[in-house]
Order: C-alpha cells, then structure tokens, then sequence
C-alpha cells in the first residue's frame, strides 16, 4: 500500500472517530461488554474493532492483569486506535481467519462488524474456535433499515442524488436485521445458549450537515467511494430538506437506532 493511499484511510478513520463513534457506536459499548460479563484480568478480543471503542471500554474493565486484542482489516482504522488507547494490542487480521491458538480468550466481541465478513459462518466458527470452553461471545448488530426511519429516507436520498454505489455502503450496516435468521446463523456455527435482545439506542448527531458527512466523508470512503465536493454539496442541501424532521430546536439530530446484542456460548 501506498504513502498515500494509507494516509486517506487515516483521515478517513479519523473522521469515523470524531463523527461516527460519538454519534452512533460510543453508548453501545457498555452494552455490549456488559452483556459479555467482562471481569478483570480476562483476555478479550475485540473483532473488527474499527478505531476502538469498545476496545477501549473492554480494557478498562479487564485492568492490568487482562489483555485485550483487538483486530481489523484496516490499516486506517489501526493507526487511529493505536493513536488513542496503547493498552490494547490492535492487530490486523480477517475474522475468518483468526491468527490466534485454539482456547485463546475468555470473551470475544463484536460491535456492528458482523454484516461486513466477508464469510460470517466461518468466523463465527473461528471465534468459537479461540474461545475456551464455555467462553463467551457477544455480538451487536443494527436492525432493518424499515426499522429505522431516519436512516431509510437518507439512503433513498444518497441513491437518487449519487446511484447505487454510493447508497448500497449505508445500506450495509442493515442488512442483519432479522432475528430468526441470526440465531440460525450462530446455532449453525456452533454456538450454544444463543439468545437475542433487541435494545432501543438514540442516534445523536449535532447537526443534520453532521450526519451526511459522517457517511458521505467518514464511512463512504474508507469502503472506497469517493464523492465530488460538488455532490456531497448537493446532498447536503437536499438532506437538509428531507431530515430536518429530526431536529432538535438546538439544531440537533436525534432519533431512534434500534440493534440487536447477540449473545452465546462456547459449548
């Protein structure tokens, strides 16, 4: 990779992090290291950890005699992570081909990773796999898009102003939204004691203009599509229009963001 191509991934990570996370990721972390009962001195890994914030809060409940892994495709991701927390060991590496011995981990965890593997039963066996007996593993994922309004009327809005390419990447994050099709999913890779809870989260954005960017300049080009300022400019003024229903008379963006914590169990 190049000097440069490695550099837009970090500033796009970096525009992930300061939008994204506080926005939608930051107030699920705690749910889902709860729902995975960390307790000190556990060793935890954190799949697709992006630039770490659940990384993050499983190092703070794990302490000093813990560890905590976490790992991601991205090298952009990475260097953000590692640029914000030096106590989690940040790795890269595919889900589905977990570099780690068989019973390696008390806990592994996974938030809004899932639906981007490129083969989820495969690394859902690869978790189990580096899991000790009767390990723990607890993932998050986003409900439907029909679940969500806000978010179904701004990829309507992105597939009309910028095609498909641009609105299929924000669609991707619901794609995981049935929960019958989940528990087959982790039931047929092997886990056990698999039980869903569907939790009501609150999306919260300072500003429409915030939330577009997030996606147009944070998300859209870390999976590769890049924008002209010219459309993003567009969008902007179009999203104004079609989102401002969700404003706050602060000026804020917030709304509901419903996710699915699902739980198992090495057997």
């Amino acid at each position: 990779m190049s000097e440069s191509s490695l550099q837009a991934m970090i500033e796009g990570a970096n525009a992930y992090e300061s939008l994204m996370v506080p926005a939608l990721f930051e107030e699920w972390a705690p749910r889902v290291a709860g729902a995975a009962r960390i307790r000190p001195g556990e060793r935890v890994l954190d799949l697709a950890c992006g630039t770490g914030v659940l990384g993050r809060e499983v190092a703070r409940r794990v302490g000093p005699d813990g560890s905590v892994i976490g790992l991601d495709p991205s090298p952009g991701m990475l260097a953000v992570a590692r640029r914000l927390e030096s106590g989690v060991e940040w790795q890269e590496g595919a889900a589905e081909r977990l570099p780690f011995p068989d019973e390696s981990f008390d806990a592994v965890v996974s938030q809004f990773g899932l639906m981007f593997f490129e083969d989820r039963p495969r690394a859902l066996r690869e978790a189990l796999r580096v899991l000790v007996p009767e390990g723990r593993l607890v993932v998050a994922v986003w409900d439907f898009l029909d679940r969500i309004p806000a978010y179904r009327r701004f990829v309507a809005l992105v597939e009309r102003m910028a095609g498909t390419q641009a609105a299929d990447p924000i669609r991707a994050p619901f794609v995981l939204g049935d929960e019958d099709e989940l528990v087959s999913l982790f039931a047929e890779a092997g886990a056990g004691s698999v039980e869903i809870l569907t939790r009501a989260g609150t999306a919260r954005f300072p500003s429409v203009r915030d939330m577009v960017e997030a996606d147009l300049r944070g998300w859209l080009p870390l999976v590769g599509v890049v924008l002209s300022e010219e459309r993003i400019s567009a969008i902007l003024v179009e999203a104004e229009r079609e989102l401002g229903r969700y404003g706050t008379l602060e000026g804020r963006m917030v709304f509901d963001m419903s996710a699915h914590l699902i739980t198992a169990q090495k057997t």
